[in-house]
């Protein structure tokens, strides 16, 4: 019988070629997540719009030769034409030059009313699933917001302290602090309520059991383990939570509650528009169709960024 030499001696030749795919490429967590989010067609197209309206928003007025806080009665309630792109309001103010300004103030207050509710919600959410004692009070305040009417809440609230922070911080800073605080502390429950459980189960993870066996301060623990593994839900929620501050932020306005004349935000200018519905449709049209499709785009990206961030999706790619 023929000896035969262990497998050992003779180690299989694989073309260069293969290498990669009997290895395996290496694949970072960003990459996962941008591969993911890149086949969700409805977070594409909702980034693409949104990138056109802030940069339109940001950009268009200094770019845009026409100065939206011009009179020209002579021209007023004309409809659209070249010299006027979205034609002119009662006043012969450029339409378009408004739009795009007021694009940028409600831009910035759906981002700024965002950033509060998002702080607020992480924080009642990571001390309320960490610490036991705090969860009871936490989570009857919360549901105690979220039993409030908001709407008829904020015009109170804008009613009680408009006058005295305009005389405090100036009518511009002043509104705009008040309308972002308020839209924010408005709007903090859901995330709150996300965080918190993801935080019940982190914490009864071994990575976090092993950082208690060793004495790790609970300062230390949430800082370190338990914040960054929660900001999936968190990232979501900054998605949803700017269209819902856009959408306050402009109602208040249409109410006559938010922004005065002088600052003209999306709202304010169906707000002014309104009684002109019938004569010059348009002014009411324009501004309408920034909120929709920008609402619209921010809800298909925070859609996109929950599945590219759920990794049961991401592991099927």
């Amino acid at each position: 019988m023929t000896d035969i030499e262990p497998a050992a001696n003779h180690p299989v030749a694989l073309p260069d070629e293969g290498v990669d795919e009997v290895v395996g490429k290496h694949r970072s967590l960003r990459a996962d997540v941008w591969r993911q989010f890149r086949r969700h067609k409805g977070a594409m197209v909702g980034l693409v719009l949104l990138t056109i309206i802030v940069v339109a928003s940001y950009i268009g007025p200094w770019v845009y030769p026409l100065d939206p806080f011009e009179i020209d009665v002579a021209g007023a309630n004309r409809g659209p034409s070249w010299d006027h792109l979205m034609g002119t309001d009662n006043l012969g103010r450029d339409v378009m030059a408004r739009v795009l300004v007021g694009g940028r103030i409600s831009l910035s207050v759906g981002f700024a009313a965002m950033l509060v509710g998002l702080v607020v919600g992480t924080a009642a959410g990571v001390v309320s699933g960490y610490f036991r004692r705090a969860d009871g009070p936490i989570m009857r305040v919360t549901d105690l917001f979220l039993a409030l009417p908001l709407l008829p809440l904020l015009l109170v609230v804008i009613v009680l302290f408009r006058e005295p922070l305009k005389d405090r911080f100036g009518e511009s800073t002043g509104i705009f602090l008040l309308v972002v605080v308020i839209i924010g502390l408005t709007n903090w429950m859901q995330t709150a309520r996300v965080v918190r459980g993801d935080v019940l189960s982190l914490k009864e993870e071994e990575f976090v059991l092993a950082a208690r066996s060793i004495g790790t301060r609970p300062r230390r623990i949430l800082t370190r383990h338990i914040v960054p593994n929660v900001l999936s839900p968190v990232i979501v929620a900054a998605s949803l939570g700017t269209a819902t501050a856009i959408i306050t932020e402009s109602a208040l306005s249409f109410l006559g509650l938010g922004f005065p004349a002088n600052f003209p935000t999306w709202g304010r200018l169906l707000f002014d528009a309104k009684d002109y519905i019938n004569l010059a449709p348009a002014r009411v049209i324009w501004p309408g169709v920034m909120i929709s499709v920008t609402v619209m785009s921010v809800n298909f990206i925070g859609d996109g960024l929950r599945d590219a961030l759920d990794p049961r999706l991401r592991s099927k790619g």
